[in-house]
């Protein structure tokens, strides 16, 4: 297998925790967390993992800048922003949001949470809406281009090759761990993680079954996505290897009310991880993945005996978001 250029930046291995409260709750089979809402930097998360190769991918470019894209509240671009902060580089952020979510009369976005985190980092931030944010994104990497940034361009959610390596190595890592549940579940949505997972699964032997719950896709969108990423990781490690739609597992069953909306599930996902374990979830990744996995339980989804790994791939910090605060406190 071939070696990538890292950057050492999270607190590796993350911890696995038994969840026995709440397996208890909900009647159902040992409950299990892999807590990458820990790896260390900016309050966690899973980005922290593909940032320690995207890193080293820009610096070997010889990148002053770092450019990327997501939500409002990404946990990505804050995570990105730290990084950037940490080692020397220059950092642009291009933020959407719904028209919905703005969060002021005025249209202006309020200050909160993630988007707070950005700032004090000293991440340039360039807002815009949904439908403009590939064509903003373009036209900023070109202007950064040609201001001599030196900028490097990384993906929604860090999600090519070099980012989906690093989950196939936290496969490995918990393989270390000697911990073999027979199913993870974690959210899936721009494909990294769950594309490094299935490709660790392949390299090193891990006999269980990987469960994507999706936050915004439809479920033969994110298995084409998520395939391809993993055969072309997979040819990045030279380890070529072929993956196909069926072999990558997704449940689209608990989209709610779309990306980023706050719905029953997931105030229930959060409340009984908060007051039973006392784990905080996001309301937008961890809580859905939690609430579809909970759901799943109840329905006796998995076997007897089984056991069940929830991957937390961190993100509470948009627990703080303004717009969460109203349906949080009805808890």
């Amino acid at each position: 297998m071939k070696s990538l250029p890292r950057i050492k930046i999270a607190q590796l291995p993350t911890p696995i925790e038994a969840m026995p409260r709440l397996s208890a709750a909900l009647g159902g089979p040992p409950l299990l967390v892999k807590r990458d809402d820990q790896t260390g930097l900016a309050m966690g998360g899973n980005k922290t993992r593909k940032l320690e190769f995207l890193l080293a991918e820009a610096e070997a470019n010889g990148a002053k800048t770092l450019i990327t894209a997501g939500a409002l509240q990404s946990n990505h671009c804050r995570q990105t922003a730290a990084a950037a902060a940490r080692h020397g580089f220059g950092c642009i952020l291009v933020l959407y949001s719904p028209t919905s979510q703005v969060g002021s009369a005025t249209g202006s976005p309020t200050i909160s949470a993630n988007l707070l985190l950005d700032q004090l980092f000293g991440a340039q931030i360039i807002h815009t809406k949904h439908e403009q944010r590939d064509q903003v994104l373009k036209d900023t990497f070109q202007a950064a281009w040609e201001a001599g940034k030196r900028p490097y361009l990384i993906p929604y959610g860090g999600s090519n090759t070099t980012g989906a390596a690093s989950y196939a190595f936290a496969m490995q890592e918990m393989m270390v761990q000697a911990v073999h549940p027979d199913w993870i579940v974690f959210p899936s949505s721009s494909g990294g993680t769950q594309a490094g997972l299935a490709l660790g699964a392949r390299l090193f032997g891990y006999a269980g079954r990987v469960l994507g719950i999706s936050v915004d896709e439809k479920a033969d969108v994110l298995q084409q996505r998520v395939a391809r990423l993993a055969t072309q990781t997979s040819d990045l490690l030279g380890e070529k290897m072929t993956f196909s739609e069926e072999d990558i597992l997704v449940n689209a069953d608990y989209l709610g009310g779309g990306y980023g909306v706050m719905g029953s599930g997931e105030r229930e996902a959060i409340d009984l991880f908060a007051r039973q374990e006392g784990l905080l979830l996001d309301p937008v990744y961890t809580a859905r993945a939690a609430a579809g996995m909970i759901d799943l339980v109840r329905k006796g989804y998995f076997r007897p005996g089984e056991t069940v790994l929830f991957w937390h791939t961190g993100g509470t910090t948009a627990l703080f978001a303004d717009q969460y605060r109203s349906g949080l406190s009805q808890n």
